[in-house]
């Protein structure tokens, strides 16, 4: 079983930047694309950043564009997501996600539902 571990949440101030990070762990055998998601209670899990498998390809929500950026570690299925200039209605519970290497993701991979493993996630609460 695929783990993906979030860790690097917590709570900042208005304007302030934040570094999220997202270990794999498990039967890691293959490249996958990574993603980040968020949720407040009572909504829907939101898209917020995917990177490809090969990380040359990146998409974000139009919420987070020119603040947000998602990285990963070379080859390794690990994922970053650094937010900056953060505002009050970023907070949320941040997921990290990850679809099988079994598959060919159809290019930008934006829905919840399309992937496979998830983290337990890390709350992200920015005050004003």
């Amino acid at each position: 079983q695929v783990r993906l571990v979030e860790s690097g949440g917590g709570l900042v101030q208005a304007g302030g930047s934040l570094s999220l990070s997202c270990a794999t762990s498990g039967r890691t055998t293959s490249s996958y694309d990574m993603g980040w998601f968020r949720q407040v209670p009572g909504k829907e899990r939101d898209f917020v950043a995917a990177i490809s498998r090969n990380g040359g390809s990146t998409s974000y929500a139009d919420s987070v564009k020119g603040r947000f950026t998602i990285s990963r570690d070379g080859a390794k299925n690990t994922a970053y997501l650094q937010m900056n200039s953060l505002k009050p209605e970023d907070t949320a519970v941040y997921y990290c996600a990850a679809i099988s290497g079994d598959y060919v993701a159809d290019w930008p991979v934006e829905k919840a539902w399309e992937y496979d493993y998830w983290g337990q996630g890390t709350q992200v609460t920015v005050s004003s």
